[in-house]
């Protein structure tokens, strides 16, 4: 169908505006890319109350006082100072079966530069009774003995902060000492200057350590000058699947003992299964000396002018696997053989000092040969269980026992976080028998017998409770099988022991 149009016959002249440019002086963007976009600022973290003090305080039963008290200056990424107090006694069934610890100290640490500084001041007070007696034969004219510990300490440490470049130069100085008594006449004096350099070139390490070790001891009886002086030199190689220190341990004694060393100072590990499994090997010897100080926190009941003679680790040998064998399961398993000359051993002198032990030397070399082993299983933050197993054989060369020396030692321990609030630790430590000896005299002749000492475990826990933010209560409990056992010949330990108390941040 044809559709019929009619022209528009009217005559239009459209209007049309003048046209007016006006040019921009600005360069155009070619906006046909995409644009980078700009990473956001990450808002500043509000942090939660910093509380920088911490005091804890409780009582139970043994007569039990416990308190602690933590002080520090906070968050400072230059400066960290602070101190702390510590007090623990307790009291046994026995007549004047008491101990107490007390430890006071103060620290510091300055990042400056290059280098930080840190060093502290501390103290240290021990007492005690010499309670210790034969129970199947007491003697009611028995009076127990006083004895206490005191030692002043302070140290002091120049290095070289990290800094992750490479070929680096580093180095440190390190400074302490201390000054150590007790009830009676026994005094000594040490101060220890020691520091390393070391140059590191791509995977290869070069370095020098040393130390000059000063003592002096003295009794009643005789005053001792026992020094000496340690240098290392060592090389080391490092690469992704193996590691080597190359070194020896060169060691002088001097003041009133005279002898020269060198010991090997060698270690190599080699990964087995790459990132789970290391071997390694180790191969060291070190001289061992004989310290008043050290030998009354191991065994408190030790009595006067005691024999000084350092031992001498000749050679230490050492071979074991250690890694993860799982996500948060790690392990450490190892065998050594060890020869040491003149090692010493805490026996009885009760014929001589009533209930006092003294310091005998096994004369000439003596064999240890055992194994190591450590497990640690971490499943999460809230769960961790760990374990460390000592198995040792002796072999004497003049005694007849590794007198007081356990053969067999587990120690192992949990923390279990149950929720935010709640809180449990525990620990347990199992030691193998060992043998002690005494004086007889039948006949008029006097005569060694030797005493066992049997086996124990020692079960020890404890629970925290978060209440709020600034307060906890806790609950400790040592001893929790109440056994009977024995340390130290004729010195049973103390009981079943619980004692609880609160602590407060601020």
């Amino acid at each position: 169908m044809k559709i019929r149009r009619n022209p528009d016959l009217e005559d239009k002249a459209p209007f049309k505006a003048p046209l007016v440019y006006a040019p921009l002086d600005k360069r155009q963007e070619q906006n046909s890319e995409i644009r980078q976009l700009e990473a956001m600022k990450r808002p500043p973290e509000q942090d939660s109350v910093l509380l920088n003090n911490y005091v804890k305080a409780g009582a139970g039963n043994l007569k039990s006082l416990f308190g602690e008290a933590y002080f520090s200056n906070g968050r400072d990424q230059a400066l960290q100072f602070g101190g702390y107090l510590k007090h623990f006694s307790q009291s046994g069934s026995l007549e004047k079966q008491s101990q107490s610890k007390d430890d006071v100290g103060v620290f510091g640490k300055s990042i400056m530069g290059d280098n930080n500084i840190s060093g502290r001041i501390t103290y240290n007070r021990m007492g005690t009774n010499f309670y210790g007696y034969d129970q199947s034969a007491p003697d009611n004219s028995f009076v127990p003995g006083k004895q206490h510990f005191n030692t002043i300490g302070a140290e002091a440490e120049l290095a070289k902060n990290y800094k992750g470049v490479e070929n680096d130069f580093t180095y440190a100085l390190k400074i302490k000492g201390y000054a150590f008594s007790n009830a009676y006449q026994a005094r000594e004096n040490n101060f220890v200057i020691s520091g390393f350099i070391n140059q590191t070139v791509k995977q290869f390490y070069a370095g020098l350590s040393g130390s000059v070790d000063l003592s002096s001891q003295k009794d009643s009886l005789y005053k001792i000058s026992n020094n000496i002086l340690r240098l290392n030199p060592y090389i080391k190689f490092q690469g992704t699947n193996y590691k080597i220190d190359a070194g020896v341990n060169i060691e002088k004694e001097f003041g009133d003992f005279g002898k020269f060393y060198i010991f090997p100072a060698a270690k190599l590990e080699v990964q087995v299964i790459p990132k789970y499994v290391r071997l390694f090997v180790e191969a060291k010897g070190d001289i061992n000396r004989t310290s008043l100080h050290d030998l009354a926190y191991i065994n408190p009941f030790i009595g006067q002018n005691i024999e000084i003679k350092n031992s001498v680790d000749q050679l230490d040998l050492s071979a074991g696997l250690k890694g993860t064998l799982a996500p948060g399961l790690s392990f450490k398993a190892s065998v050594f053989r060890n020869s040491v000359k003149n090692m010493p051993l805490l026996v009885s002198n009760f014929d001589a000092e009533v209930n006092k032990f003294k310091v005998i030397y096994d004369d000439g070399k003596a064999r240890v040969n055992g194994f190591n082993g450590e497990l640690d299983f971490k499943a999460s933050d809230d769960f961790n269980i760990f374990g460390r197993v000592e198995i040792k054989d002796y072999q004497m060369a003049s005694e007849a026992q590794p007198w007081n020396l356990p053969k067999f030692l587990l120690t192992a321990g949990t923390s279990i976080n149950i929720n935010n609030q709640v809180s449990i630790t525990g620990s347990l430590l199992f030691r193998g028998s060992t043998n002690d000896r005494i004086s007889t005299t039948s006949g008029g002749t006097s005569t060694m017998v030797q005493k066992p000492i049997a086996s124990f475990a020692d079960l020890s826990g404890g629970v925290q409770y978060k209440a709020t933010h600034q307060i906890t209560v806790f609950v400790q409990a040592n001893n929790i099988l109440s056994t009977s056992y024995q340390n130290w010949l004729y010195y049973p330990n103390y009981g079943f022991n619980i004692f609880g108390g609160v602590g407060y941040s601020f």
